[in-house]
């Protein structure tokens, strides 16, 4: 659950805060754990929300998007895969190259396996801006990593 935090906060200190923290609620609220998902699972939950916690407390403010000027992504998220030679650190050190904006998103997304509902009500955003923030936020991954690759594009499958 360490590991988990630092992905987010980047600081020992605060994550083991936020580490702290969590097992505290989580043994508070523990007669709520109903077994539907894994206890890891509901554990790693209650990390991530005290991180989100944790950051909007430093006043992290994450950009308000206009849904006037949003549209649905049509893209199929689920058919985005990478190259099997391509370094799972690398994509993670690219990932934190980007904007907080796109690098929450994505790391709730491709890392831990939240849906957009669930995003949405973790980062309190609609669902239609956490799919356009992830639609983005790729593009951002996929152009860093074709920059990466010398000018002369990237050969894995997006």
């Amino acid at each position: 659950m360490y590991f988990v935090a630092f992905r987010y906060l980047k600081n020992s200190f605060d994550a083991e805060e936020a580490v702290q923290e969590a097992f505290i609620k989580a043994y508070q609220k523990l007669h709520q754990y109903n077994g539907e998902v894994t206890f890891g699972a509901w554990l790693k939950r209650i990390v991530i929300n005290k991180c989100i916690d944790f950051l909007k407390m430093k006043k992290l403010e994450l950009t308000a998007i206009n849904e006037s000027t949003l549209g649905v992504v049509d893209e199929n998220e689920n058919d985005w895969m990478v190259s099997n030679s391509v370094d799972i650190q690398f994509i993670k050190d690219k990932i934190e190259e980007l904007p907080e904006k796109y690098k929450y998103v994505l790391m709730l997304f491709l890392m831990e396996g939240y849906d957009h509902q669930e995003i949405s009500q973790i980062l309190d955003i609609k669902e239609v801006a956490s799919r356009t923030l992830l639609h983005r936020g790729k593009q951002k991954l996929q152009e860093k990593l074709k920059v990466q690759s010398n000018g002369t594009g990237y050969k894995g499958a997006f």
